[in-house]
């Protein structure tokens, strides 16, 4: 039963097209980033970058360099695109976007992630067997199928990113609309739809429309009877986002997942017209399939615990953040804060506060504030700057964050000397007052 239902051989068009379209969605992405301003604000701008912690090492290149990087990161996605040097190409654009990702936190965004994921997955999904250059070049490769697990690991992936999405809206500032009020509000300004988007339907859309969806969105496109009602209200849902919150290409690789729920012989017949359709249905269980079957269990395995680590780290992830990355916590709050950083020398005793504007840029600003991994970050980053001036420094941050408009609440610990603690990611830090 397994191996028909992972290892049956189906028409491949979905893979094909979906290759295709993520091939110029990953070349969109990197020259998008290059002419938006985006790398020169998060990476050329910055004197350092916020990498993720252990990864301090990995820094932007100096210079524009950084553009020269994405510029190559782009043709490798065009490389996808057309299926040429496939697996070489799909492996070092996600060496490439996961060094980007690792490198900074100052512009953190789920679909950043979530673009890891799928290029490491697609680097083992043969992508190339139809439409490519490789098929061309290696007629000896050309497939019109492909084994049914490379359809459900899309579509896996996406159950696991939905449903969490739409757990993570159940708390009580999503459910009575305070947040979406507030998300509705700061749109504004938006030229022509501005004044529209401040209706008072608008934050019921945006919160049970959005949890409604993310809950529901997968099943739907799994049924025949609900599937196109399904895919039309993921057109509107994906464009709307695209518009109004302005978030890449998440929205349009969210429409190109529908690729992998519809029938192949209609993908087929819309985008692959010459392709000769496949429907010999043979069951082919290839000698690796143990090894497969473990790693991508354990992969698996790890989509679904990653998301559920904050349950088991004392107070609220949305205070702490403590669990709140790579778990699918998308959109879910405002948050403000205020920080003086306060430097005592160990040795005379003499204080000085921290001006921000000498190391930071406005983003670092507000990570430095807010981020207790970040606050952590730039005290470590303060004690090392001033340990080579031959000064040993301890460092005192007085930090309060508003979450959603509310009163300001003391996040870290005044009297604790930060550059002197260890982190611990599996651990709540000690130095963090609690929520309430």
């Amino acid at each position: 039963m397994l191996n028909k239902f992972l290892f049956k051989k189906i028409d491949n068009s979905s893979l094909v097209v979906f290759r295709i379209i993520f091939g110029l969605l990953c070349f969109l992405e990197s020259v998008g980033a290059i002419f938006t301003g985006w790398i020169k604000r998060t990476l050329v701008e910055p004197e350092f970058t916020f990498s993720f912690i252990g990864l301090e090492w990995l820094q932007p290149l100096p210079g524009d360099w950084m553009y020269v990087y994405y510029c190559i990161m782009g043709c490798f996605g065009l490389l996808i695109m057309l299926g040429y040097k496939y697996r070489m190409s799909m492996i070092t654009f996600t060496i490439m976007w996961s060094c980007t990702y690792f490198m900074q936190k100052a512009s953190y965004n789920n679909h950043y992630y979530l673009l890891i994921l799928l290029s490491a997955l697609m680097v083992f999904l043969p992508a190339n067997k139809y439409a490519s250059i490789d098929a061309k070049q290696n007629p000896e490769i050309k497939s019109n199928a492909m084994p049914s697990w490379c359809k459900w690991v899309f579509v896996v992936q996406l159950f696991i990113l939905y449903t969490y999405a739409s757990i993570a809206k159940t708390y009580p500032d999503w459910l009575d609309l305070t947040f979406p009020k507030i998300l509705m509000a700061g749109k504004i300004n938006y030229p022509i739809i501005g004044g529209f988007l401040q209706n008072d339907f608008m934050p019921y859309l945006v919160g049970y429309g959005g949890l409604l969806f993310d809950g529901l969105i997968i099943p739907l496109l799994l049924f025949k009877r609900t599937r196109k009602y399904a895919f039309f209200a993921s057109i509107f849902f994906h464009l709307f986002n695209a518009v109004v919150f302005q978030v890449g290409v998440f929205p349009f690789l969210s429409l190109a997942f529908s690729l992998f729920f519809f029938e192949p012989k209609t993908i087929k017949n819309i985008f692959l017209k010459k392709k000769t359709f496949y429907e010999a249905e043979e069951i082919v269980v290839p000698s690796y399939k143990k090894p497969m079957l473990t790693i991508f269990s354990i992969y698996f395995i790890i989509q679904i615990a990653l998301p559920l680590r904050h349950h088991f780290i004392e107070d609220n992830v949305l205070f702490t953040e403590e669990g709140h990355r790579m778990s699918w916590r998308m959109m879910l709050r405002s948050k403000q804060g205020i920080a003086v950083y306060t430097i005592q020398d160990k040795a005379t005793k003499e204080t000085q506060v921290i001006n921000l504007d000498h190391y930071l840029s406005t983003k670092q600003k507000r990570m430095v504030s807010t981020k207790p991994d970040v606050i952590w970050q730039f005290a470590q980053r303060l004690k090392d700057d001033f340990k080579a001036k031959g000064q040993d420094i301890a460092v005192y941050v007085n930090c309060r964050i508003s979450i959603n408009g509310r009163p300001y609440k003391q996040l870290v610990d005044p009297k604790i000397d930060i550059a002197n603690v260890k982190w611990d990611p599996f651990r709540h830090s000690d130095w963090l007052l609690p929520s309430k």
